[in-house]
């Protein structure tokens, strides 16, 4: 997603802001995935993802006129889905599970296992950061935010935030290591 986007959509976020349903669902249809996705990675759940960010836009309508910088839409959508799914993770204590699918269809010799394995590792990896710091990955390495981006979605200076997301990367290559 790109700042023109975000610009093209500032129309929307004033029609929005009066009301506009249209207007509204052009900002969902525009952003729902990307806040979906990120929730998934901070979740480790697609249902409760998707149950976030079904439960952020009641939200996001309502507070849309508190938005200050239409060019910040984006990162202040992903920052209120990713809220969402800290307090439903919260509220249900629950670990995710994962699921080793079997390709029985699959030729012998086809895909090496170590690729299902590093998979595994990873989300094993992840699992045991805090949900802010997968937050954060998901953002950076999911949404494809900016440093800009990220910054104005965890309130942090750019230049903090890329110092916060390196210590985070180096930390994650030392435990898959």
């Amino acid at each position: 997603m790109t700042r023109a986007v975000d610009r093209e959509s500032g129309g929307d976020i004033d029609l929005a802001v009066a009301g506009d349903e249209v207007a509204f669902a052009r900002i969902v249809a525009t952003h729902h995935e990307d806040m979906r996705r990120v929730c998934a990675v901070v979740c480790s759940d697609d249902a409760v993802a998707e149950e976030a960010v079904q439960a952020a836009w009641p939200i996001v309508w309502r507070k849309l006129d508190s938005l200050r910088d239409p060019t910040r839409l984006r990162p202040w959508l992903v920052s209120v889905a990713v809220n969402e799914a800290k307090q439903l993770m919260r509220k249900r204590h629950r670990r995710a599970e994962i699921e080793v699918v079997a390709d029985t269809t699959a030729q012998p010799g086809g895909i090496d296992p170590a690729t299902g394995i590093d998979a595994l590792d990873l989300d094993r990896a992840l699992d045991h950061l805090d949900p802010d710091d997968r937050a954060l990955l998901a953002m950076r390495y999911v949404a494809g935010f900016d440093a800009s981006e990220l910054a104005s979605a965890i309130g942090l200076s750019p230049s903090g935030t890329r110092t916060r997301l390196e210590r985070l990367v180096k930390r994650l290559r030392k435990e898959l290591e």
